[in-house]
């Protein structure tokens, strides 16, 4: 008897491991990767899931990667005036993050980001120009150390579906290069390159 319901019980366990499983494979996620069938609204930024990378060459031995922790940002959408979203995103630029605290406070000084003369920059989309596969092209004003100038991110669209353990969100990447030379920001000059490459990853929670 015992032998039968242990192995009741296992068969039980394993239908709800299989419907778990299954429930998952059908869960959260991206359930569609084509901007048309993404939901006209306002989308904010989830921060926890947010990450904006900047790489700069050091005197042709590496190309140096730091982080910034803080961002935020909203924008609208409607999939069937794409050309008119809205995006506006703020950095905090005194949560550099280097892995070396004193690196990153010297960064945040008034040789390089001068976080307490300038403490945000920030992008404003001026135009979304939708590509094929789910690619695109951003243009918009970057305000950087008070100079504001054109940049364009070449962005991937990742998907749009049910978040988790509720709502909805949209997922991007993005890439984009600067000169910091057109910011004012010479230092160090060419010992340390003049471009930046900026790359982000960044998730949106529809409301």
């Amino acid at each position: 008897m015992f032998n039968l319901f242990h192995r009741a019980f296992i068969l039980v366990l394993m239908g709800l491991t299989l419907a778990v499983s299954s429930t998952a494979l059908a869960g959260p996620g991206p359930a569609t990767q084509d901007p048309a069938k993404v939901p006209a609204g306002l989308y904010v930024l989830d921060k926890g899931h947010a990450s904006l990378v900047a790489r700069i060459g050091h005197m042709g031995f590496s190309r140096y990667t730091m982080r910034f922790n803080k961002l935020d940002g909203q924008f609208t959408y409607d999939p069937s005036t794409v050309g008119s979203t809205r995006l506006s995103v703020t950095i905090d630029p005194a949560s550099i993050d280097t892995g070396s605290d004193s690196f990153s406070k010297t960064l945040t000084g008034p040789s390089w980001l001068n976080t307490a003369a300038f403490p945000t920059i920030t992008f404003t989309a001026t135009d979304v120009t939708p590509g094929p596969d789910g690619h695109g092209a951003v243009t918009g004003d970057l305000t950087f150390l008070g100079v504001t100038r054109p940049v364009v991110l070449d962005v991937m669209f990742n998907g749009y579906g049910p978040g988790f353990p509720f709502g909805a969100k949209a997922g991007f990447s993005a890439t984009a290069r600067i000169k910091r030379s057109e910011f004012g920001l010479k230092t160090y000059l060419p010992l340390v390159s003049d471009d930046v490459d900026l790359m982000i990853e960044v998730e949106f929670n529809r409301k």
